[in-house]
């Protein structure tokens, strides 16, 4: 049951709470502006349903959230009917305005004793980055750990758009394919079977190949 309080002067922060999780209220001139705390949601398995719970936590409309996204509200609205599948791009800008990790949407939702410790292959979301031709899905049951195990899919002709460079330390694996790695410069080809380790230099790569190169990447800590 949503609780209000009305008051006449200054505004007032209070802490409503409700089956809906807990609320901090703006109370200022007979008006409310609800603002929800780190909201106690579970990912229900599906992006767009979960895109539209939690912008009806921040009561905004389509047009709300598709304004901060820099997107059309017929494009969000048919993310969040699970009918178009937003970039990974679109992804870390949604976690973001909600303060949430990446990794929210990779869940599968499952409520489960086995769900802390056990990721099964069919449950597994995929993450697509068009653009770069990357597919990628979290194989880690949470991010709770020091580390965070990767499954990437890099397409015929992907290729990173640009170098990077991020403050972790990372590992891979080739299970298929071939991938071409640029460590600081140096051009490496990666063959099944090759791995690699690098930590804080500048990376790039690319497929160059006719089939899909899949790889196990480790990173830590984890940045999804």
């Amino acid at each position: 049951m949503k609780k209000s309080l009305k008051i006449s002067f200054s505004i007032v922060k209070v802490l409503v709470k409700s089956d809906g999780g807990d609320m901090l209220v703006d109370v200022k001139n007979d008006a409310e502006l609800r603002v929800p705390l780190k909201p106690p949601f579970r990912s229900t398995g599906k992006i767009g349903s979960d895109i539209r719970a939690l912008r009806r936590s921040r009561n905004w409309t389509l047009n709300d959230l598709a304004e901060q996204l820099n997107r059309s509200v017929g494009w969000l609205s048919q993310v969040e009917r699970d009918v178009s599948e937003p970039a990974l791009d679109d992804i870390r800008n949604i976690a973001a305005l909600f303060s949430l990790p990446v990794s929210f949407f990779f869940s599968d939702g499952a409520d489960s004793d086995e769900a802390a410790y056990i990721v099964r292959s069919g449950t597994r979301r995929v993450m697509t980055d068009s653009p770069k031709g990357l597919a990628e899905s979290l194989l880690s049951p949470d991010l709770g750990g020091a580390f965070e195990i990767i499954h990437s899919v890099f397409a015929p002709g992907a290729a990173c758009p640009e170098p990077f460079v991020r403050p972790t330390e990372e590992a891979g694996y080739v299970l298929e394919g071939k991938l071409v790695l640029f460590i600081d410069g140096v051009r490496f080809e990666l063959n099944p079977g090759d791995s690699f380790r690098f930590a804080g230099e500048q990376i790039t790569w690319v497929n160059e190949g006719a089939v899909n190169a899949v790889l196990i990447w480790v990173i830590a800590p984890p940045v999804y």
